[in-house]
């Protein structure tokens, strides 16, 4: 029982970051410059501008795994048609008719 629950969970985190996938991005990118600045900071015989250009750079590859990440998303929703569905509901179209 306790496996169905966390199984839903998963699933509504699951569609949530399939519906907001550039907020996802962005809060990761956000995450990760931030985590990165923290860690820098306690580098002590480091430049401040180096540590700023060390942090973009980590939030920078952050974000290009995020996206590839997005893209593969995309790429399995696409091929399960589960895109097509979620597309169909939103416009509130049936199979059958073509909106005349």
């Amino acid at each position: 029982m306790a496996e169905a629950k966390t199984k839903s969970t998963m699933e509504s985190f699951r569609e949530w970051v399939v519906d907001h996938k550039l907020r996802t991005v962005g809060c990761l990118w956000l995450t990760g410059i931030t985590g990165s600045i923290a860690y820098n900071w306690s580098q002590p015989n480091m430049k401040t501008s180096v540590k700023l250009i060390h942090a973009r750079l980590h939030a920078q590859a952050l974000t290009l795994a995020a996206l590839a990440g997005a893209a593969i998303v995309e790429y399995y929703d696409h091929r399960t048609g589960a895109k097509q569905e979620r597309v169909a509901k939103f416009l509130n179209v049936d199979g059958n008719s073509r909106g005349n």
